[in-house]
C-alpha cells in the first residue's frame, strides 16, 4: 500500500489529524506539531500524546511533521538565531514524545551573510541540536526550497554540503517537494529532465538521503523561484511529472504528501489524491 495522503490540521489535539486524516483514506499524513506562526507551543498533556500515539498504533498511518516557519537555522548571533534553537529543539522534543520519525525544515536564509556563511551556521547548528538530543531516535529532513530570496536549499549541491557536514548521519536526510525543485530550476515536468534531476541529486545528494516527498503543482513557471502551490496537475508542472514520480519504483515506499490549497470539507484534498491514484 502507497504511502499517500496530506497535511492535516492538529485543531482540537494532535490525535484529531489522524481522525481527519483517515476520513480520506490518507495512509500518510503531515502534521505540525505546535503553532507554525509561534515560537513555542503549550505543552502537550499526557492524555493528548497517549491519545495520539493509540491513534496512529491502531490505523497504522504514516505521521511525519513539519517544522514551524520562523525557525531559521541559517542565522547566528542575534535574537532570531537564539528564539530559533530553542524552537527546533522544541519541536524535535514534541515529535519525541509522539514517537514521530521525522520533522521536515526549511534550511534558512542566510540574510545577506553569503551561502557560505549560510551553511555553516546551519551544519553548526544542526550538530548542535542533534547533540543536545543525543539519544532521540527523530530525524530533521533538510526540504528543498524554491530559492527565494536569500534562502538556502534550492540546489542539491547546498544540500549536500550540509548533509555531509552534519556529525550524526543517521539523524539527517530531504524531503523532496515537487514545485520547489521545479521552481529552482529543475525542470522534472519531462522523461529526460526527470531523469537528469535524479542523476543530480543522487551525485549531490544520494537517493539513500532522501525520506519523504510535498507533492505540489506549482503556479510559478521552471526557475520562476515562486514557492507557490497549485493542484495536481493544474498548475506550471502538469500532470507527467506526478505519472513519472508515482510509477518510479525507487520511492514506492516512501511517503508522499499534498501541501495543495485546502477547504474545509477536504473535497481539494480527495480530488488531488483520487489524480495522483489514477496515475500509478
Amino acid at each position: 500500500m502507497r504511502l499517500l495522503g496530506s497535511h492535516m490540521s492538529v485543531a482540537g489535539g494532535v490525535d484529531k489529524a489522524i481522525e481527519r486524516g483517515l476520513s480520506i483514506n490518507c495512509t500518510a499524513i503531515q502534521i505540525f506539531v505546535k503553532n507554525n506562526n509561534q515560537w513555542f507551543g503549550k505543552p502537550f498533556q499526557e492524555d493528548e500524546i497517549q491519545r495520539f500515539i493509540m491513534a496512529q498504533k491502531q490505523s497504522n498511518l504514516f505521521v511525519f511533521a513539519h517544522a514551524g516557519y520562523l525557525i531559521n537555522l541559517a542565522s547566528s548571533g542575534t535574537e532570531n538565531h537564539t528564539k530559533s534553537m530553542q524552537s527546533m529543539r522544541e519541536e524535535l522534543e514534541r515529535c519525541e514524545k509522539l514517537g514521530i520519525s521525522f520533522v521536515v525544515l526549511h534550511p534558512g536564509s542566510h540574510l545577506g551573510q553569503g551561502v557560505e556563511i549560510g551553511i555553516k551556521n546551519v551544519v553548526n547548528n544542526i550538530n548542535q541540536l542533534i547533540a543536545e538530543t543525543k539519544g532521540y531516535k527523530v530525524m530533521i529532513l533538510l526540504e528543498t526550497t524554491a530559492g527565494q530570496g536569500t534562502g538556502l536549499g534550492s540546489s542539491f549541491n547546498e544540500l549536500g554540503q550540509i548533509i555531509t557536514q552534519v556529525n550524526d548521519t543517521a539523524r539527517i536526510g530531504v524531503c523532496f517537494d515537487t514545485c520547489h525543485v521545479f521552481a529552482a530550476g529543475y525542470d522534472i515536468k519531462t522523461k529526460e529532465g526527470y531523469e537528469k534531476t535524479w542523476e543530480e541529486f543522487q551525485d549531490n545528494i544520494g537517493l539513500n538521503k532522501l525520506y519523504a516527498f510535498h507533492l505540489n503543482d506549482s503556479k510559478g513557471p521552471l526557475a520562476s523561484h515562486k514557492d507557490r502551490h497549485e493542484h495536481i496537475g493544474k498548475g506550471e508542472l502538469g500532470i507527467e511529472a506526478f505519472r513519472l514520480l508515482m510509477n518510479d519504483d525507487r520511492f514506492k515506499n516512501l511517503p508522499m504528501v499534498l501541501e495543495t490549497p485546502k477547504d474545509p470539507d477536504m473535497q481539494q484534498d480527495v480530488e488531488n489524491l483520487k489524480v495522483l491514484n489514477s496515475l500509478i
